[in-house]
């Protein structure tokens, strides 16, 4: 007699009273099987049947049981041992903190590879020496610093560069940072106006205040209506106060080059240049669009 069976547990019942044997199916979700009338117990021993877990259930929960790997340095107790010195932070924890912390900074992916390291001045540009040295310092110093950096220049002369640059130093250092370009800042705290948005401008904006150390890209190049005026007020304002570190970017500069040309003090105000004079050395990188070697190479 043969059945075709798909329910296991059908199948166990039936094959405890009887003898199977077993033939492949072209179907593999169903076994086929041939039953036998059952031999006298003086000719064969029946031994009954259980249900067996896949095999890949199987190797999954000897995976579970397996015993994690463990870090040779601190043998999963997050602090290294250094000879003749004493103890500090392990090093798992300090690689899996800056990633952390990275992720966490909002750096743009155009720029998620820009680091001190690969800041080239151009051959006998001083200003952009100049411009990584303070950078360079920054980093090393922190957090012994009073004052942020504001880099001032034309477009593609390394200003986001270095401030990110910066971010990258300084979370290798365990220092949480935020970057944010001031025309994306804006943009977010007018979404959540909107009656359907899932946040409010106080939840955008309470990361910006209290991060340790902000970035604000393109400070200026927004249309300057008394909205942004004011909002640009309240976010540089409240760190300001609370002493907290900033580094800023922008293409406008303090001195007028030609009669037509705006300020940095004609987009933000003369209250928030103030400030600014306080809370940034003021740094100014000079040169030539490095943007535009792209068609040249082309």
């Amino acid at each position: 007699m043969t059945l075709e069976i798909s329910d296991a547990d059908a199948i166990i019942r039936r094959a405890n009273d009887q003898r199977v044997i077993l033939k492949p199916d072209s179907r593999p979700e169903r076994i086929r099987l041939t039953f036998e009338a059952p031999m006298s117990s003086d000719n064969a021993k029946i031994h009954p049947l259980f249900a067996v877990p896949d095999a890949a259930e199987s190797e999954a929960r000897s995976a579970e049981a397996a015993p994690t790997s463990v870090c040779p340095h601190c043998f999963g107790t997050g602090m290294e041992v250094v000879p003749g010195k004493g103890a500090r932070r392990c090093r798992c924890r300090t690689e899996n903190q800056a990633k952390k912390l990275f992720e966490a900074a909002r750096i743009p992916r155009r720029y998620a590879e820009c680091s001190l390291q690969n800041y080239y001045p151009a051959q006998g540009n001083g200003s952009q020496l100049r411009a990584f040295n303070y950078a360079f310092r920054l980093v090393r110093e922190y957090p012994a610093v009073d004052r942020g950096l504001l880099f001032m220049g034309p477009v593609g002369v390394g200003k986001t560069h270095l401030a990110v640059a910066i971010i990258r130093g300084l979370i290798e250092k365990g220092v949480p940072c935020l970057f944010y370009d001031f025309g994306t800042l804006l943009k977010e705290i007018q979404d959540s106006y909107n009656p359907v948005s899932q946040t409010s401008e106080l939840r955008i904006l309470a990361p910006v205040y209290q991060a340790e150390v902000l970035v604000l890209d393109e400070l200026g190049a927004s249309k300057p209506t008394d909205w942004v005026r004011d909002t640009m007020m309240q976010v540089i304002g409240t760190r300001y106060n609370e002493r907290k570190l900033t580094i800023i970017t922008t293409n406008y500069m303090d001195a007028r080059r030609n009669p037509v040309e705006e300020t940095l003090e004609d987009r933000i105000g003369v209250r928030l240049r103030s400030r600014l004079y306080e809370m940034c050395k003021t740094v100014v990188i000079e040169g030539e669009d490095y943007r535009r070697r792209f068609d040249v190479q082309q």
